[in-house]
């Protein structure tokens, strides 16, 4: 008999959602474009599951060139248009334009700021994960003053799709946010991963 694990509720029983949580929501990230594939991602949820995203994710990556900022910053209209044509994403002209703005911006700051956009977003937790300790998903926050800060700057430097909320869930997902629950098998494992 199997001993039964303890997780996040948000997760429920769907394996793609159970390996996700299992194997990459709060792992601190540090690699610069996975964090903008990530932040992608989530500004692409905006108004839909997290679930619809990943279940799409192989698909962004095909459509978004592995999500490669050299490239998404120099996307034509014609690319846009075939993306708007490509059903196996999110097909919104709103949220494929922002991507390629938010490309040219990516590439701007890893020039740009010491660090890079990882060196960057980590200053915003002071480049540790932030270890909350909550018992439920009832207690957790959608935005914190961290979030609205991060997001605020975001938005200043021309990024979109980047509000609080999303900038939340990014953080959480990312890991300058741990968010499983206490009871969590992977929150200890995942405090343990911070730098």
């Amino acid at each position: 008999m199997s001993k039964q694990v303890s997780r996040c509720t948000w997760c429920g029983e769907d394996p793609e959602y159970v390996r996700y949580h299992d194997e990459e929501w709060g792992v601190p990230e540090y690699d610069d474009q996975a964090l903008f594939e990530k932040l992608i991602l989530d500004g692409f949820q905006a108004g839909l599951s997290w679930i619809t995203i990943l279940r799409k994710r192989d698909n962004f990556r095909k459509a978004f060139d592995d999500f490669q900022p050299e490239k998404i910053a120099r996307y034509t209209d014609k690319k846009v248009e075939r993306l708007l044509q490509d059903a196996g994403i999110i097909r919104h002209r709103g949220k494929i334009e922002a991507t390629i703005g938010n490309a040219r911006i990516w590439l701007d700051m890893m020039e740009n700021e010491p660090g890079g956009f990882s060196g960057y977003l980590w200053d915003f937790v002071d480049g540790a994960p932030v270890q909350n300790t909550w018992k439920s998903l009832d207690e957790m926050p959608t935005k914190t003053t961290m979030s609205e800060a991060l997001s605020k700057d975001l938005k200043k430097r021309g990024f979109k799709f980047c509000g609080p909320t999303i900038v939340y869930a990014f953080a959480e997902a990312v890991g300058m946010v741990n968010d499983h629950t206490q009871g969590c098998f992977r929150h200890g494992q995942v405090k343990k991963l911070a730098r």
